[in-house]
Order: structure tokens, then C-alpha cells, then sequence
């Protein structure tokens, strides 16, 4: 066992017990935090305008704040932008994660010396939970690959600014420099197929251990390795033991990974954004990320089908319940106050508190009153393929309002298969069977013949990735939409692949 592996095993054992101590004091944990957070900004620009003086506990905070999302407090993020000091947060931010977002354009998200290390510890302690509970810590001897956007920054009036997967690269821990991959040269190029093919020949020839990133970019990755080497992934990596993932549901991925890699291999789900990394897969057999309470954020739930109602009641970890689906909230140390990350939440449990995402606020399809989520369509896609063989590589949805031959309505899939369907029928049939159970509302939508059962069509190989690319979004921490409200990806999909 190398010095490395030994305090790798030792390091695991006492952040397991930190995580257990707070984890299992959830709302004196969160009550901490909210008192940090309020104190540390009463003089700042923000904390004046809402007289955070005054705020002794969360009704005076709901009283004092409203709910945001970027939009709205975009005039504050502006005057900081401007490099003004004290806005938002004391001081200045140290970076701005640089997003594109659906309605704001360009966003900046500030990064400060008090939420930064929490990113850093939360993606650390996540492997360090997994090597507590499985003994294993062999891997930290190999080879590390994280495939992430360019690690270049810019200056914007005297704060960094770059995407955060690139962000992050500079605090790679000098013990992991020498293990990590691929090279500074090659993370720096733009073209996402250009740095794929270049990541290929700089790893083909290691000892691969640690493979982390987004599951489709991941998948282009393997499918490449294959194809230059014609060996299965496990093969050509006997020691590959990790794979760490987030931003998409790694289930619809599941059964070509394994495919690809000819074995079965661990893995860690996480959840990091550029607002703050909310959780991480800390068991391998139970339901759910842990949240992590005690990283300079607190937070607040609202139930999703209140969410736009008026006056929805704003809730705190301690009045959540398992099996609800909340949009959730975040006030943190990088100062952003009751702002709506966008996502949707359900907790699989409350001790600890252990969550899954379910969604999106704003990426649902309800045209007719059915409010079908981001779980159920993965769920359903999930349960699809275990009963019909079939693997896939991507898939969207979108509701199909008109359809000729004055027809009934229907919800529309776009599929792009691993390999040729033998009957797509029978896939849309187990698709359908699956919603139905999982939401009375398509199901009652069905019965009372407003909506036809849904239609699967088949997408041309790299159909997606040619749609990613046309609009300038291949790679990276970039995400396809699993489902929409309208036909604006599916209509801009048909004309990349030339329908």
C-alpha cells in the first residue's frame, strides 16, 4: 500500500465523521449558516437595501427578501460586474462563472473566497465518502481525467472570469498535479471534438483510474477510445474503478456505458453549479445526494406545482417531506439571496437529507394541462430500455400540438439510438406505459382521448451533437433539455440533421 493510498484512507475516516456530525444536526446546521450569512452582509449594498439589521430569523427574511431569479437581481450582479466593492457580498469576488442562460443571455455568477473552497471541498469529500465506505483507495495511484471546458481566463474590470468546470482546474490539489489529465495544452482547446480526439492520444496509453464528467461528452470520449483501439474501455483500462458525473441523469446512459466498458464500474453522482455544489452521491447503495448543509448555503423549498402562485409558502430543510417536488432556493456566500437556481428537487430521504434532481422549473411539457417532468420522462426512458434491449445516446421531448391528418395530439420523442431499432413501436408502447403510471394527469389525458399515445422518432447518428454544435453548445458543461413546453429545439433539430 503506498503513502498515498494509507492517508488517503485515513483523511476519508475523519471527514466522514465531520460530514456525520452536521449531517445529523440538520436545522441547527442551517440555522448557523443563515446567521453567518446575514451578519457577514448587513453593511454590504444588498444588506442595506433590506435592512438585514433587523433579520433575526427566516419570517423576517421572507418579510425583508423576496425570491429572485437572475433577472431580478441583475441590477445588483451589474454594479459588481462594474467593479464596484460591497455589493452583493463584502469585497469583490475573486471570479465570475460565466453561464449562458435561456432568457439572460450572458450571465455572471460571482465566485468569492468564502464560497470557493466550499466547490474544492464538496467535489474532495465526495471520493473521500467512497473510499470510507468502500476500503478502496488504490485508485489515487493512477491516472485522473476530468473533462471539463478551457482553464483560460479573462479580466473583466480586475475579476477572473472563465466557465467553472475551468475555474475549478486551478485548485487541482498539488498531491492529484502530477495524476491529473489531460494537459493544461489540451484542456485549453475550444473545439470540443478537436480536445476529444486529443484527449484520446494523451490517455490511450495509461493507467486510467478516475474518469469524471458530463455522461454524454464522457460516451463521445469511450466511443473514440473504442474505435482507435477496437477494445472495450475496461480492457484498455484494467484499473478504472470511478466514474464521477453530474448535470444529467446518468441512468438513460447506464447500459451503453457498461456496454462500452465491458464491466461494471462505481460511481458518484454530484451536483455542482456555478451558484454552489448542493450535493454528492456519499453512499453507493442508497437513493439520492447528500445536501450539503454546511457549505455557506442555505436554503429554501417551494413546493413546484405553488411555485408561481402568489405568497407560496417558502419552507427550510426542517418542514420538507420526502417525495415532493420543490424548486429550490439558495442564499449563499457568494452572495446570492433567495435565488431560484432554476432546478427542481425531490428528497428520497431525511436522515440525512439525501435528494435527487427532478427537473427544471421552466423545462416541463404541459400543453395540456399534463405537467410531465424531467424524472418521469428519464424514468420512463430508464424503464424502456430494460424491457426492449435497445440502448440510446440522446433524447428530447417535445409536446406535438398539430399534427396532420387532423389527428389527437401527442408528446413527441426524439430518439438517437446506439444502434438501429428493431421495433421502435414497442419502444414508444413501454415509454407510454411508464408516464401513464407515473402521472395521472397524461394518463387521464389518454383515457379521455385529448392526447394520442406519444410517437418515438429516430434520430440520425450525431444528430444531437450536430444540433449542440449548430448552436455553438458542443462539449463542455453543456446540456441537451430533455423536455420543452414548444417545438423550438425539436424544429431547430430537424433542420441540423437535415429533415
Amino acid at each position: 500500500m503506498s503513502i498515498k493510498t494509507l492517508g488517503a484512507k485515513i483523511f476519508a475516516k475523519h471527514i466522514r465523521k465531520k460530514i456525520n456530525k452536521w449531517a445529523s444536526n440538520p436545522v441547527i446546521t442551517q440555522k448557523r449558516v443563515f446567521d453567518n450569512l446575514i451578519n457577514s452582509a448587513s453593511n454590504t449594498a444588498f444588506g442595506k437595501d433590506h435592512d438585514f439589521a433587523s433579520i433575526k430569523n427566516h419570517d423576517d427574511f421572507i418579510k425583508k427578501v423576496p425570491v429572485r431569479d437572475y433577472e431580478q437581481l441583475r441590477p445588483y450582479v451589474d454594479r459588481v460586474v462594474k467593479g464596484e466593492n460591497d455589493v452583493l457580498w463584502p469585497g469583490k469576488p475573486i471570479y465570475f462563472a460565466k453561464t449562458s442562460g435561456t432568457t439572460s443571455g450572458v450571465k455572471y455568477i460571482p465566485l468569492t473566497s468564502d464560497s470557493m473552497p466550499t466547490h474544492i471541498r464538496a467535489a474532495r469529500n465526495a471520493i473521500l465518502c467512497y473510499v470510507e465506505e468502500s476500503k478502496r483507495a488504490a485508485f489515487v495511484d493512477g491516472k485522473m481525467i476530468f473533462l471539463q471546458g478551457s482553464p483560460e481566463l479573462v479580466e473583466k474590470n480586475g475579476i477572473n472570469l472563465g466557465r467553472l468546470s475551468g475555474i475549478v482546474a486551478h485548485y487541482v490539489p498539488k498531491y492529484l498535479q502530477k495524476n491529473r489529465l489531460p494537459s493544461w495544452e489540451t484542456n485549453c482547446i475550444d473545439d470540443w471534438e478537436t480536445k476529444v480526439d486529443a484527449v484520446v492520444e494523451e490517455t490511450v496509453n495509461e493507467n486510467m483510474t478516475i474518469i469524471s464528467g458530463i455522461p454524454p461528452w464522457v460516451q463521445m470520449y469511450f466511443e473514440k477510445l473504442k474505435k482507435k483501439t477496437d477494445k472495450p474501455i475496461g480492457e484498455l483500462f484494467k484499473n478504472f474503478e470511478l466514474f464521477i458525473y453530474g448535470g444529467v441523469n446518468f441512468e438513460p446512459y447506464k447500459a451503453t456505458f457498461e456496454k462500452l466498458i465491458g464491466r461494471k464500474v462505481a460511481s458518484i453522482e454530484l451536483y455542482p453549479a456555478s451558484e454552489g455544489f448542493f450535493a454528492f452521491q456519499d453512499k453507493q447503495n442508497e437513493k439520492g445526494m447528500l445536501l450539503q448543509l454546511d457549505s455557506g448555503m442555505f436554503y429554501e423549498f417551494i413546493k413546484a406545482d405553488e411555485y408561481f402562485e402568489e405568497n407560496s409558502k417558502r419552507l427550510t430543510i426542517g418542514e420538507v417531506e420526502v417525495g415532493v417536488n420543490y424548486v429550490m432556493l439558495i442564499s449563499s456566500n457568494a452572495g446570492l439571496w433567495s435565488y431560484n437556481i432554476g432546478d427542481t428537487v425531490m428528497f428520497t430521504g431525511t436522515s440525512p437529507y439525501r435528494l435527487v434532481v427532478s427537473g427544471r422549473i421552466k423545462h416541463f411539457i404541459s400543453a395540456f394541462g399534463e405537467h410531465v417532468i424531467g424524472k418521469e420522462v428519464e424514468q420512463a426512458i430508464k424503464e424502456a430500455t430494460e424491457a426492449t434491449g435497445m440502448t440510446i445516446k440522446e433524447f428530447t421531448v417535445a409536446p406535438q400540438i398539430n399534427p396532420e391528418d387532423s389527428e389527437l395530439p401527442y408528446h413527441e420523442w426524439f430518439v438517437e439510438f446506439q444502434e438501429t431499432p428493431q421495433n421502435i413501436d414497442n419502444f414508444a408502447i413501454e415509454i407510454d406505459n411508464s408516464l401513464r403510471k407515473q402521472n395521472t394527469y397524461y394518463d387521464d389525458l389518454i383515457v379521455g382521448n385529448v392526447l394520442r399515445t406519444l410517437k418515438v422518432r429516430s434520430v440520425p447518428k450525431d444528430g444531437f451533437n450536430l444540433y449542440m454544435k449548430s448552436i455553438g453548445k458542443l462539449g463542455g458543461q453543456n446540456k441537451l433539455p430533455r423536455l420543452s413546453n414548444d417545438r423550438k429545439i425539436v424544429d431547430s433539430l430537424g433542420i441540423s440533421i437535415g429533415k
